[in-house]
């Protein structure tokens, strides 16, 4: 009796049936790509291209410290470098403004006399005389008799304050008229004529809603007597 041969296993046939042996074997195959390119770029080593140099920025000279000849040997003298504007971090310091000298006071004791008055102005040498000829409700005639005491004829100005009051009208007696005026509560007569040495006229001028007595009367700056 003849016994039949049973076929052998075919080439291959393995990998056919367990086709996880490809995948282990490509899995190993892709460990060891990886580690050969992972020691290739370990061994090389990459040089920076050479670029241009930073700029060097140069800084102030730093002053020396001068020294000073002692007895005992040389020292260091400190200095304090002046302060360059627009350089210096710290803020600077303006010098302080210089002190007025205070008056030295005199010795004690000693009393320094007044500053005297101004000289009074000379006596006018045309004089004035004041009076009240006529008064009524609501005003009065004023005057002022003029008289010329020089050696030579003169010109004159009459002045008299009454505050709030109102001029009526002003004239001289028997003479040539001069300019009058009443501004602020102040009357003014500037002669229209020189008087004669020795002559004598009245200035009269009506006045309302003042008092008989003026505050003030002059005749070129000198007082008026009053009559």
């Amino acid at each position: 009796m003849s016994r039949s041969r049973r076929p052998g296993p075919q080439p291959g046939a393995a990998m056919t049936s367990s086709p996880w042996i490809l995948v282990a074997a490509g899995v190993v195959v892709m460990v060891v790509l990886l580690v050969v390119a992972l020691g290739s770029v370990r061994g090389r080593r990459t040089f920076p291209a050479a670029g241009p140099a930073d700029p060097v920025m140069s800084l102030p000279p730093v002053p020396m410290t001068p020294t000073a000849v002692t007895a005992t040997g040389p020292s260091p003298v400190s200095a304090t470098a002046a302060v360059v504007p627009g350089l210096s971090p710290r803020s600077t310091v303006l010098p302080a403004r210089p002190t007025p000298a205070a008056p030295t006071p005199g010795p004690r004791g000693v009393t320094r006399p007044a500053p005297s008055p101004p000289p009074p102005a000379p006596p006018s040498a045309v004089t004035g005389r004041y009076s009240v000829p006529n008064a009524f409700d609501g005003g009065f005639i004023g005057e002022v008799l003029l008289v010329n005491t020089a050696g030579t004829p003169r010109g004159w100005t009459v002045r008299a304050e009454f505050p709030g009051g109102r001029l009526v009208t002003a004239w001289v007696e028997g003479a040539e008229q001069g300019v009058f005026d009443f501004a602020d509560g102040v009357f003014t007569y500037r002669s229209g004529f020189d008087l004669a040495p020795g002559q004598s006229v009245p200035v009269r001028f009506h006045i309302e809603r003042a008092g008989t007595r003026p505050v003030s009367c002059t005749v070129d700056g000198s007082p008026c007597a009053e009559r």
